[in-house]
């Protein structure tokens, strides 16, 4: 991994990848010399309690601090740790964000930066995993993405944005299939993102909010004790 990229880790070593990862981001972070500039390019919020300085970042619709200047990240409303992956997402976001107002243009992921390369891996992590679940009930998709500040959009037979960061909205868009034609979704960004968010980044980020879906659809599915 180069010293200076912005990226979250591949397969290998995952541990040490995330680790190295997370130290760069903490570094970049101490080196900003006008921290409340980026907390405004990114729509955060640069708080000072006493002698404590921290930024509060809204993530898939929870508030977390980012205290100043070593990096560490916690949940403002609870005591969980938060996982590696999203540290490193949260602390990405804040660092490359530019400040662009969004433009309220939809793309996909084959229209960002080196996206058609990761889309076998998005299709596989992301997409897939979607339509395996709620191609046969899109409707369900709304009630899934509630806890993570997820609201309806105007597209195919269901779809939902969920405001991962605040200049980083993500719209999942449903087909519902039949016994003649598979379901059929997609995954659109604004055309904006890439201020925010390298595409690798994205794809991490993407795979995240499947995940999160998928928990709601099988906490349903429990049987009652």
């Amino acid at each position: 991994m180069e010293s200076k990229r912005l990226t979250l880790p591949g397969q290998w070593n995952y541990e040490k990848a995330y680790g190295q990862a997370d130290k760069i981001a903490r570094e970049r972070l101490a080196g900003i010399d006008d921290i409340e500039a980026q907390c405004r390019r990114s729509g955060t919020e640069y708080r000072v309690e006493g002698d404590q300085k921290s930024i509060i970042v809204r993530y898939l619709d929870r508030p977390y601090r980012i205290s100043l200047p070593g990096g560490e990240i916690a949940l403002v409303d609870g005591a969980a740790e938060v996982p590696v992956r999203d540290r490193i997402l949260i602390l990405h976001y804040f660092l490359r964000a530019k400040g662009t107002p969004l433009s309220n243009n939809l793309i996909t992921l084959r229209e960002l930066p080196e996206g058609s390369g990761y889309f076998p891996t998005f299709f596989n992590r992301t997409s897939q995993p979607i339509l395996n679940h709620f191609g046969k009930n899109p409707a369900l998709l709304i009630d899934a993405s509630r806890g993570m500040g997820g609201y309806p959009a105007d597209l195919g037979d269901t779809a939902v944005t969920i405001k991962a960061f605040t200049y980083v909205p993500i719209t999942i868009v449903l087909w519902r299939g039949d016994d003649e034609f598979p379901a059929q979704g997609s995954v659109l960004f604004d055309a904006t993102i890439s201020d925010y968010l390298s595409t690798e980044d994205i794809v991490v980020l993407c795979e995240t909010i499947t995940w999160k879906l998928i928990r709601y659809v099988r906490e349903m599915e429990k049987p009652a004790s």
